[in-house]
């Protein structure tokens, strides 16, 4: 697999101020990037006209879980052997890119997670952690999958499983439907440790107590209409 089959799909909203330093280093990976831009009220590509990535824009904000099915189809439909979210914020470490690929070229597995917790030590802040760590519980009672960890955008999929991840859950409610889809067409799965960078920047953008009570709203809905 060279990296130019790998396609790193961005889903960004209002991130002009941190974007171009976060996807910069992805290019020297070699990877395919494709920014989706879901409704920002700025002109993000503007920051990145330069650069050579491919921007797709919603008209409008859809939420997080459709612009990453929008990039990931676009990625699909141009030959993706792998998939990767990547978040936008800066809080990801592209190093951890080629760890988390691994079991994937070496066909392990079908889909692969990162972990906050994994690691021994965390620099999560304890509220955060524990709210994290009560969602790990709420995503097992809905999906019947217990992670170490939730709401990590950073995640891998191969072809296949990225071919079977048809998210229908434009929101936050995303993460957990995804594990909903990995069980259902049993694709193999696995989790690396990464370290996740906090600053005051990704903190303020962070999910509020709130964003998880609809997210619960968004997964009771969801299991009440299948």
């Amino acid at each position: 697999m060279t990296n130019s089959a790998i396609f790193i799909v961005i889903p960004s909203f209002n991130e002009e101020t941190v974007l171009r330093s976060t996807v910069e280093p992805l290019l020297n990976g070699g990877y395919e990037i494709v920014i989706v831009d879901d409704g920002s009220t700025n002109e993000q590509e503007k920051f990145l006209s330069d650069l050579p990535v491919i921007v797709i824009r919603h008209p409008q904000n859809l939420g997080q879980g459709a612009a990453l099915e929008t990039g990931t189809q676009y990625a699909l439909s141009k030959g993706a052997s792998c998939i990767v979210h990547f978040d936008a914020d800066g809080q990801h470490d592209f190093s951890a890119i080629e760890r988390l690929l691994e079991p994937i070229q070496s066909n392990e597995a079908d889909v692969v997670f990162s972990s906050r917790f994994l690691n021994k030590q965390s620099s999560l802040p304890f509220a955060r952690s524990m709210l994290l760590h009560t969602a790990r519980y709420v995503n097992f009672l809905f999906t019947g999958l217990l992670l170490s960890d939730a709401h990590n955008g950073l995640r891998a999929f191969n072809r296949k499983a990225a071919e079977l991840m048809r998210i229908k859950e434009n929101r936050m409610a995303h993460a957990s439907e995804i594990l909903i889809l990995v069980k259902k067409h049993k694709l193999r799965f696995t989790e690396i440790a990464v370290e996740v960078r906090y600053t005051a920047y990704s903190r303020a953008k962070g999910q509020s107590g709130w964003n998880s009570i609809r997210i619960l709203f968004d997964l009771l809905l969801h299991k009440l209409l299948r």
